[in-house]
């Protein structure tokens, strides 16, 4: 593949079997497609190196009831 001439060739063919107007679609596709999985590759190897403290829910202190005498 190192001639222009095969690379003529496979535009041609794409734009025959795609049409002009869905590969800037297919692109876009694409382009979303290896951006989620950067994002998700990136995502797993923070989350396996630093895992975020433990929240620990505290219940909301009550006011202290009055003492009867």
């Amino acid at each position: 593949m190192e001639f222009p001439m095969h690379w003529l060739i496979i535009l041609v063919v794409v734009l025959i079997l795609f049409g002009g107007r869905k590969i800037p679609e297919l692109m876009r596709g694409l382009g979303e497609g290896v951006r989620g999985f950067k994002e998700g590759m990136h995502g797993a190897s923070q989350a396996s190196t630093s895992t975020p403290p433990a929240q620990t829910a505290t219940p909301a202190e009550k006011p202290a009831e009055e003492k009867k005498s």
